[in-house]
């Protein structure tokens, strides 16, 4: 059965990180029972909609759901459970800032049914930290890295490396610092400047001058030396594992798979009779808690995706996986000349690997994956 997930956006934080350019909001005080009849009021819509299967996993992300009323994480499972069913290996991820990392706090979100914990901690510097605009200091990242691994059958943090003034040895130590966790799942994600954020801002005003592209590369190396050596292998560009720790729910992204979205600002993916279609929650909270209260969903909007535009997804997402995507026979790559010539000189050149049908990005090819894509579907 193919598998389906649910994402949950929770759009507050305590404060907003200036790398960020998700939907977030400052948190100003929530109602919890108005959230919870909200969000499942717009999970029962879409459970009207597609074809039931189980659950195979839950993600709340934001924002910062560890913050959201235990109740509402709670009641959305509950939901989730009656709604659709939950497989018996069901996968229930909820993001969490270290600051949040509260022991009772994490025990009352295991109890709510979160199976799994991703913390926020980008870096073991605190001033980094300081830098990225985080809450919490170093300390405090360290103990909630163990008490999450007390508390939760499985977990994973964040780092954030290509900082400016990083050097290689402080990438090298924090990736030590890290790997002594024997943690066993690790995402690494380069600093990236998203239009529209105060780092952007930053940047354009010449307060600070990002990580060259040398830099960023050595670092990246860095990263896939490291964690390989340790065994944790990069089964996604910035996400690394032991075998069998993967992310559920976001191989459901890479995967092309089916998932639904609730929450401000929330997207989803559901094959909706034979049609493949996007779905968008409105951004705004208050915009998306009055609309389900006029109409009974946040839908902002729902398109039905053409082949081109399934075709651009699938490889956007697909490869950025170590297993990379399947090409079919009637695939559009293998009926315009066009584009097959393109395929042909990537894997000529090194940069891609097309093997008994499945096409995958070489060692050489991932570092520039955004300009290979660009290639294939321009």
């Amino acid at each position: 059965m193919t598998p389906l997930g649910l994402y949950v956006h929770w759009p507050f934080c305590a404060r907003i990180c200036p790398y960020c350019d998700f939907n977030v909001y400052r948190e100003r005080g929530v109602d919890a029972e108005l959230w919870s009849s909200a969000l499942i009021a717009d999970l029962e819509h879409w459970a009207s909609r597609i074809k039931q299967r189980p659950l195979t996993s839950i993600y709340f992300g934001g924002g910062t759901p560890s913050l959201a009323p235990v109740s509402v994480i709670a009641d959305v499972i509950a939901a989730a459970d009656r709604l659709f069913g939950l497989d018996d290996t069901v996968e229930i991820t909820l993001e969490a800032n270290p600051n949040d990392a509260d022991e009772n706090r994490l025990r009352e979100i295991a109890s709510a049914g979160v199976n799994r914990l991703s913390l926020g901690v980008q870096s073991f510097d605190d001033e980094a930290l300081h830098f990225l605009g985080r809450d919490h200091d170093a300390a405090s990242a360290r103990r909630a890295i163990a008490l999450t691994q007390e508390i939760f059958k499985a977990s994973t943090f964040d780092l954030i490396y290509g900082r400016p003034r990083q050097s290689d040895d402080d990438w090298y130590t924090e990736l030590s610092e890290a790997l002594a966790f024997e943690p066993a799942h690790l995402s690494l994600y380069q600093l990236t400047i998203e239009p529209g954020t105060a780092f952007a801002a930053q940047v354009a005003n010449s307060r600070w001058t990002p990580a060259d592209d040398d830099r960023q590369a050595r670092h990246y190396e860095i990263a896939q030396e490291t964690t390989n050596a340790a065994g944790l292998g990069a089964y996604e560009i910035s996400n690394h594992a032991r075998p069998g720790s993967e992310s559920r729910h976001n191989l459901i992204y890479w995967r092309y798979q089916d998932y639904i979205g609730i929450g401000p600002g929330a997207h989803g993916r559901m094959t909706v009779g034979a049609a493949r279609s996007a779905t968008k929650a409105l951004d705004r909270p208050d915009n998306y808690l009055r609309q389900i209260q006029e109409i009974g969903n946040g839908a902002e909007a729902t398109e039905t995706l053409d082949e081109e535009a399934q075709l651009i997804e699938r490889l956007s997402m697909g490869l950025r996986l170590a297993e990379g995507i399947p090409l079919y026979a009637d695939d559009v790559f293998y009926r315009e000349e066009t584009r097959a010539a393109r395929l042909r000189q990537l894997v000529g050149d090194g940069f891609l690997s097309l093997d008994c049908g499945t096409l995958r990005a070489t060692a050489t090819g991932r570092p520039v994956l955004n300009r290979l894509i660009y290639e294939l579907i321009g």
